[in-house]
């Protein structure tokens, strides 16, 4: 699951950093506290459903397709594990 936060953190963080946004300013388009959507940057916090909601309407985007941002960097993880099991 630690791979699956620090996927979404990094999601949240390069989406943020594409627009050219602080932490700050995500902070308050989403309604959350800026220490948190740090946490959440560096896989420290998992986040609810209602809080990626948020994340994604800040980041003028559907909660689906934060999760497929999130999944395109995760999957990689998950099929070189799987390659190296083999």
């Amino acid at each position: 699951m630690r791979d699956l936060c620090d996927s979404l953190g990094t999601s949240v963080r390069r989406l943020r950093e594409a627009r050219q946004w602080s932490q700050e300013i995500l902070a308050e388009k989403a309604g959350l506290n800026r220490s948190y959507v740090g946490e959440v940057e560096r896989g420290k916090a998992v986040p609810s459903l209602l809080t990626l909601e948020k994340l994604a309407v800040a980041l003028d985007l559907n909660t689906s397709d934060l999760l497929a941002h999130c999944e395109r960097i995760h999957r990689p993880k998950i099929d070189n594990l799987l390659d190296w099991r083999l």
